[in-house]
């Protein structure tokens, strides 16, 4: 079967549910991963809430796969915050999200219709600030995901990491920009080890390991292929720097020492690292080979859906609905004739690949919290 295209909801917090929905089938994607972050959150950068999560039983998710069907769409839900780290009370808020998650997911179909739960990790910079402070935070995941992964299988749901380090989660004024355990590859297989259940995998987002200096390809090569269930379409243009270079995040100095110096400074967390987000096909190129990089996927027989995470600068961080939409159009041309046959109507996903969601008819199961697991 050939891959989907799908949007991760994001890219449209302007909207609600039916207007996404509508801009899908306009843009021509599969599918839709639908954010639902809490809406009492503490992130304010490319979040959205697509469903109504306090209010979600067994009629909403028989409504919701209707409503896809009609469609003809298929879906994901998710939140990405830190559970593992940062302020103790958000940090059991965002754990009991995920539950709530889990549980919505279950309602959905889990594994049946393919509706996966999309999480970070996050990191503790406590733990991760004392000797040995890498390997603490991977037993931190292990005492906090373990039991959740073990609740989300009792469900048969699946629990996919996104690999962002979100490198601006904390003050330009400290020196490292880890702040999401499962950013490199190296952790993603010792979480495995550590939490050996089936039911958890990976959304891999190549644009992160480019500003990494780290080749997409080879890290599809080092992947079990088992974990890998999304492909997140991002990408990145590195920008190379005379002054701080392109290994460790420009610092945070005194402004009148930069201009005396004549050298850039960070003046917020998110310009540490010399890259602009972009997305394939759609203004100014990027750093990485798609071409190559669907191939290697190709080859060892990924499956599962690309979606586009638009962030790009041209697209999403214009805040017009106008060029969003451009941008999502343009990754879905860009990346049709990688994924799809030629056809009488030239590359595009063929519709008898389509399979409507199951309807499950889930009986509910009472809301699952971090002191009940």
């Amino acid at each position: 079967m050939a891959n989907p295209i799908w949007i991760m909801t994001s890219a449209f917090d302007q909207l609600n549910l039916d207007q996404t929905v509508e801009k899908a089938l306009e843009i021509g994607v599969q599918g839709l991963d639908l954010c639902v972050f809490r809406k009492d959150g503490t992130r304010d950068d490319f979040v959205a809430t697509h469903l109504d999560y306090e209010n979600f039983g067994s009629e909403a998710a028989k409504k919701l796969i209707d409503q896809f069907n009609s469609a003809k769409l298929r879906l994901s839900i998710g939140a990405f915050d830190n559970l593992i780290g940062g302020d103790p009370a958000e940090r059991i808020k965002n754990q009991n999200h995920l539950l709530r998650l889990i549980r919505m997911a279950y309602l959905l179909g889990g594994d049946e219709n393919d509706v996966k739960v999309g999480t970070f990790v996050g990191y503790n910079h406590e733990l991760g600030n004392q000797e040995g402070g890498f390997e603490k935070n991977l037993l931190e995941y292990q005492r906090v995901f373990g039991p959740i992964i073990r609740y989300a299988n009792s469900l048969g749901v699946t629990i996919l990491y996104e690999n962002c380090p979100m490198e601006g989660w904390r003050s330009s004024g400290h020196f490292g920009t880890f702040n999401n355990l499962p950013g490199v590859l190296a952790a993603r297989k010792l979480m495995y080890e550590l939490v050996p259940e089936a039911n958890h995998g990976e959304i891999y987002d190549p644009s992160h390991d480019v500003w990494q200096h780290s080749d997409p390809v080879e890290v599809i090569k080092n992947t079990d292929m088992n974990r890998l269930k999304r492909i997140h379409v991002k990408s990145t243009r590195n920008i190379s720097d005379p002054f701080w270079g392109n290994m460790y995040p420009m610092q945070e100095v005194k402004a009148d020492w930069a201009k005396k110096a004549g050298i850039p400074s960070s003046t917020n967390p998110w310009d540490r690292h010399h890259y602009e987000a972009t997305l394939p096909g759609f203004g100014l190129g990027d750093s990485m080979d798609w071409r190559a990089f669907v191939n290697i996927l190709k080859e060892r027989n990924f499956s599962g859906p690309f979606e586009i995470e638009n962030e790009a600068v041209l697209s999403k961080q214009t805040g017009n609905m106008g060029a969003i939409v451009q941008g999502c159009k343009a990754a879905v041309q860009n990346l049709a004739p990688l994924l799809y046959e030629l056809g009488e109507n030239g590359w595009q996903y063929p519709e008898s690949d389509y399979k409507p969601l199951l309807e499950v008819n889930r009986e509910d199961v009472p809301l699952m919290t971090m002191e009940e697991l």
